[in-house]
């Protein structure tokens, strides 16, 4: 008979940060060891606050299923030994399989005989099966970060206080640290009792009478509806962000949400500062009004009930309150630092004991953004922009604000820039260069911002590539991806006239003097390849299949605009209602491809045509030649395939009349080159051979 199944671990207090990944983690192992074992389940369920990780599996089978299967063992040349008894590879394959070597026998598979063995074995117990199993999958859990406890030799994320393993209404017995399994489960810390569980089925309802919202998602959505009818009430704009409440979410078991105020007077720091001291240190939201500006309030979450709530409020306020004072401090002492200064602090910071200071970076910086400001034609006034944007670029980092809250670099250089009388559009491109800072993250508004952002990250990538640093697997310490991808997305989004060769002319250029620690034409290769990668993703972002991606990288993605553009035009021409006719082309393309394989000259001898299809089709490719080619430098990619196109039923109607690989060679060859001058074209668009269908 189907039970359903508890295993809840409790725990004293787990960073908010690591709970997710553990209860997930334990579902995980869980579900793959039912599955191993043989036992079939209905629904799964996780439940985590931050005393607790369990996960709930209705309706598990009473029994594991029983095994009736035969396993494949060596061959039989391999099974026997030369006087024709079992080998020592059958008599270890029998042991394997728990069966006498009088149980093994022959049965032949794709024409070769192998030695099999049938297992028949019953399924045991559900409860006897969790007993033995559940200890080891336990302590096979890993964390970012375990502690030990007391003379145990266990690691955890946190010590282990109760256990709960409840199959239907028994308690299967374990012991882990001291601390054996039972069906007893702690409430609110300050406002519950322990509670008896008696089945799993009522585990969630007799928590929640101790004050404990074990529900993950029945949790946020109390937080999120209560946060909202207070923005509602007070006609607030409460922004939640997701990370925020993801951390509050498992800082508290029964949530309860109030508001504090603080001093009007701290509005006079710049708003992110304010937000981000409360976001970081205090885990507030902050409030706004309906125009986005700060507001004297804050909100959070309580883990308790509204017992003395405006206490609790006066009490939040008293702490902010210190907070805010020392970011009012920091703020006032960064604004006695001149930029000339904090330039010079930079030169005895170092940026990476192969590529120098800071300050060295700057420089490098400055020199990429001056040769993108002139490979751009940018107006004389506005490279002096760039010129000077990125000279200063990275000055706040020197700043005891940024120091403090080091997500702030760039914001507090725009403001403190501002305030020392720099140009607005220095200032605005000193905050923009580090756009885009994330993953769907925007690029820089500014043409100024988008070209110093440009040169900074260009130089990263350029700088660790040249002395070897090159992510691998899961390793980016310097999260070059991320610059990488931003380099595509900020190029895209302004339409600069660049191709990767001219980034890398430029980032190789400025590290030529000194810091190049591998040959040029190494580093440019392996940069090559790792922008492919970028590219494939933002292609496959924007909707193209995956056939679609590598038929364009194919044919080169060194200009950005124009491969997006020519994958957009193709992803359009094989979805569409023209699908089934563009086919057509598809595979006229591929035959010529095919075939121009084998030339061996590009010389066209049209006096050698035999055939009028010849003829017919030579002429309508000297014109589409010229026009696909103009589409080309003018990077139409819809004119320059439309063009292509209009070669299909030629290349039909010369496939139909020629036979391409004549006896004679002269006609062979010529034939031949025609083709390749139509292949090496279409191989300018795309690799049409990779397209599905």
């Amino acid at each position: 008979m189907a039970r359903d199944f508890l295993l809840e671990i409790g725990l004293e207090e787990v960073p908010a940060r690591f709970v997710r990944g553990a209860v997930n983690q334990l579902h995980d192992k869980l579900v793959k060891w039912l599955a191993e074992a043989r036992i079939a389940h209905g629904q799964t369920n996780i439940y985590a606050t931050p005393r607790r990780i369990a996960v709930l599996i209705e309706a598990v089978e009473g029994k594991q299923s029983d095994v009736n299967e035969e396993v494949k063992g060596p061959s039989r040349k391999i099974a026997l030994d030369e006087s024709g008894n079992w080998s020592k590879a059958a008599l270890g394959f029998a042991r394997s399989q728990g069966v006498e070597p009088e149980g093994l026998f022959f049965q032949e598979l794709a024409g070769v005989e192998y030695v099999y063995a049938k297992k028949n074995s019953i399924g045991a117990e559900t409860a006897s099966v969790l007993s033995e199993g559940l200890t080891a999958l336990i302590t096979s859990m890993s964390f970012p970060k375990n502690m030990r406890w007391g003379s145990y030799e266990l690691k955890f994320i946190r010590p282990i206080r109760w256990l709960i393993a409840l199959y239907g209404q028994d308690i299967i017995p374990l012991e882990l640290a001291g601390v054996k399994s039972g069906n007893v489960s702690r409430g609110h810390r300050f406002l519950g009792e322990d509670t008896v569980i008696h089945e799993p089925s009522a585990y969630v309802t007799r928590l929640r009478e101790q004050q404990v919202i074990v529900d993950i998602t029945e949790r946020e959505h109390l937080i999120t509806k209560q946060i909202k009818g207070l923005a509602d009430e007070q006609a607030w704009e409460i922004t939640i962000k997701q990370d925020l409440l993801e951390e509050v979410l498992f800082l508290v078991e029964y949530p309860n949400v109030l508001y504090g105020t603080f001093d009007p007077a701290f509005l006079s720091i710049p708003q992110e500062v304010l937000i981000t001291s409360m976001r970081e240190h205090q885990r507030y939201f902050p409030v706004l009004n309906k125009s986005g500006q700060l507001q004297p309030y804050f909100v959070t979450v309580r883990n308790g009930d509204r017992t003395s709530i405006e206490q609790v409020a006066k009490g939040n306020e008293k702490v902010l309150r210190a907070r805010l004072s020392d970011a009012k401090f920091f703020y006032e002492e960064d604004h006695k630092l001149s930029i000339t200064n904090a330039l010079h602090k930079l030169e005895n910071i170092v940026y990476h004991e192969e590529l120098g200071t800071v300050a060295d970076k700057v420089r490098r910086i400055t020199a990429a953004a001056d040769l993108l400001a002139a490979k751009l034609q940018i107006s004389a006034q506005e490279a002096g922009d760039v010129n000077r944007a990125a000279a200063i670029c990275k000055f706040d980092l020197v700043t005891q604000m940024v120091y403090e809250f080091p997500e702030l670099q760039g914001i507090m250089g725009e403001d403190y820039a501002r305030k020392a009388g720099e140009k607005e559009a220095v200032a605005a491109a000193i905050n923009e260069h580090y756009q885009p800072r994330y993953a769907g993250d925007r690029a820089p508004a500014s043409l100024i911002g988008a070209i110093v952002s440009l040169a900074d990250k260009l130089d990263t990538i350029a700088g660790c590539f040249s002395i070897g640093i090159i992510p691998t697997g899961s390793q980016d310490p310097y999260a070059l991806r991320r610059q990488a991808a931003g380099i595509v997305q900020i190029i895209m989004a302004h339409g600069l006239k660049l191709t990767l060769a001219d980034l890398f002319d430029i980032g190789l250029g400025v590290h030529a003097k000194g810091t190049m620690k591998r040959s040029e034409a190494e580093v440019r290769r392996d940069m090559y390849d790792f922008f492919a990668l970028r590219v494939k993703n933002v292609l496959s972002e924007q909707g193209s299949r995956y056939d679609v991606v590598d038929a364009v990288m194919a044919a080169g993605f060194d200009d950005l605009r124009f491969a997006i553009e020519r994958a957009t035009v193709i992803y359009t021409l094989t979805s569409g209602d023209n699908r089934d006719e563009f086919k057509l082309t598809v595979d006229a393309f591929n035959r010529v491809s095919n075939l121009a394989a084998k030339s061996t000259s590009k010389m066209i001898q049209p006096e050698l045509f035999a055939e009028p299809a010849e003829t017919a089709l030579y002429e309508q490719w000297k014109k589409v030649h010229e026009a696909y080619c103009e589409a080309l430098e003018r990077r139409d990619a819809s004119r320059a395939i439309a063009e292509l196109s209009s070669l299909q039923q030629p290349i039909t109607d010369y496939f139909e009349a020629v036979m391409v690989m004549a006896q004679e060679e002269d006609i062979r060859a010529n034939r031949l080159a025609l083709l390749a001058a139509i292949a090496d074209d279409v191989a300018a668009a795309a690799d049409f051979s990779k397209l599905v269908w």
